[in-house]
C-alpha cells in the first residue's frame, strides 16, 4: 500500500501542483464554438454565439447540451463598410435593462481596418436581432490598436467596452448609456500590453468582477490554422488575467506585473488533449457558480479551426485568483 501510495503522490507532483481539470461533457453541436459568448436567458435556456457564419447561434437546456444550432444573429451582413462585413467575428453578448446588445467584430484576418458594431434583441432567438451597426469604436493602418474583440462592462456607474488585438493589444473605453456607442468626448487607454513580446499576441478580454476585484481575463499566443501552422511548443492560444480593484484598472497580475508592462497569470493552457485554449468568457452558473467557457482543439479529433471544441470548466476563486 505505501509503495502505491509514493507511486501517486509521484504522479501527482511530476503532473505539476497546477495541473488542470478536463473541460466538462458536451453533448450536441459542440464544434462551430469559435470565440464563444455564453449567456442564460430568464426560462434557463443557454444560448452561446460564435464567430463565423454571420454570427452562428446554438441553444441548450443546459450548459453542457445538448446544444443546437438556430442560425445567424446576423444574416444579411453587418451595415459597417468594410471588408469582413458578410462574416463577423468575435460576438459578446450581454443583457442591459430588458434588451440584450451583441456586440462583434468586422475586420479581415490580419488586418488594422476594424470596427466593433452591435445588434440588439429582446429574446436572443434567431430572427429577433436588429443591426444598429457602427458603435465609434474603429482603427485603421498606423493606430495604436485594432479594434476587435469588444466586451462590455458595467461598474455600476459607467458602462466600459475593452477591446482589441496584437499591435498596442488591449484598449478600455467609456460607452454611453445605453451603451450603443462610445461615450462623448472620451477616448481609448491601453489597458494590458506584452512589451516582451515582438508580435504583442495578446486579444480577446473579458472583464468579470467577482467579490472586491474585478478580472481581466485574456488570450495570448497564436489562436489559429493549427493544421497548417502550428507554432512552437508554448506558442499556441493560453489564458491569462490580470486583477483590478477598479474597472479602469490598474491591472496586475499574482506577482504584482502591470498588466501594462507584460503582466498576467496564466489560468488554463494545453493540457492532455486540450490544445490551445483561448477566445474566452466567464459566467456564474446558477448551478455550477463562475466557469470559465472557451474554445480549444480536441487533440483526439483534429486541429482545423472549424473543429475547435465549446469548453467549460468551473473555477474558484477562494485564493483571490481564478483557479481552474
Amino acid at each position: 500500500m505505501r509503495n502505491v501510495i509514493f507511486a501517486s503522490l509521484f504522479t501527482l507532483f511530476s503532473a505539476g501542483i497546477d495541473a488542470y481539470a478536463n473541460p466538462l461533457s458536451c453533448s450536441g453541436t459542440c464544434t462551430n464554438a469559435h470565440d464563444p459568448s455564453l449567456i442564460r436567458r430568464s426560462d434557463g435556456t443557454y444560448f452561446r454565439f460564435s464567430t463565423g457564419g454571420k454570427i452562428a447561434i446554438h441553444s441548450a437546456s443546459s450548459i453542457q447540451g445538448p446544444w443546437k444550432y438556430l442560425g445567424a444573429a446576423i444574416p444579411a451582413g453587418s451595415s459597417i463598410d468594410l471588408d469582413g462585413n458578410d462574416d463577423l467575428w468575435a460576438p459578446d453578448v450581454q443583457l442591459v435593462g430588458s434588451t440584450y446588445y451583441l456586440y462583434y467584430s468586422v475586420s479581415s484576418f490580419g488586418s488594422q481596418n476594424s470596427a466593433i458594431g452591435v445588434a440588439t434583441s429582446s429574446t436572443l432567438e434567431y430572427g429577433s436581432w436588429t443591426d444598429l451597426g457602427a458603435t465609434g469604436i474603429k482603427s485603421s493602418t498606423g493606430k495604436s490598436y485594432n479594434a476587435i474583440d469588444g466586451n462590455l462592462i458595467y461598474d455600476g456607474s459607467n458602462y466600459y467596452m475593452n477591446f482589441g488585438s496584437f499591435w498596442g493589444d488591449i484598449y478600455q473605453v467609456q460607452m454611453a448609456n445605453p451603451p450603443k456607442k462610445v461615450a462623448s468626448g472620451s477616448s481609448s487607454k491601453q489597458i494590458a500590453y506584452k512589451s516582451t513580446d515582438s508580435t504583442h499576441a495578446e486579444e480577446g478580454a473579458f472583464m468579470f468582477k467577482y467579490g472586491s476585484y474585478y478580472y481581466l481575463f485574456f488570450s495570448v499566443g497564436q489562436c489559429c490554422g493549427y493544421d497548417t501552422s502550428k507554432p512552437t511548443a508554448g506558442g499556441e492560444y493560453k489564458i491569462q488575467v490580470c486583477r483590478s480593484s477598479s474597472a479602469t484598472g490598474s491591472f496586475v497580475d499574482k506577482a504584482g506585473t502591470s498588466c501594462t508592462a507584460g503582466g498576467g497569470t496564466t489560468v488554463l493552457e494545453s493540457h492532455g488533449n486540450v490544445y490551445g485554449p483561448g477566445g474566452q468568457g466567464v459566467y456564474n452558473d446558477p448551478s455550477l457558480g463562475p466557469v470559465l467557457y472557451y474554445h480549444y482543439v480536441d487533440t483526439t479529433i483534429g486541429y482545423a479551426d472549424g473543429q475547435k471544441q465549446f469548453g467549460v470548466n468551473t473555477i474558484s476563486f477562494s485564493s483571490g485568483w481564478p483557479v481552474v
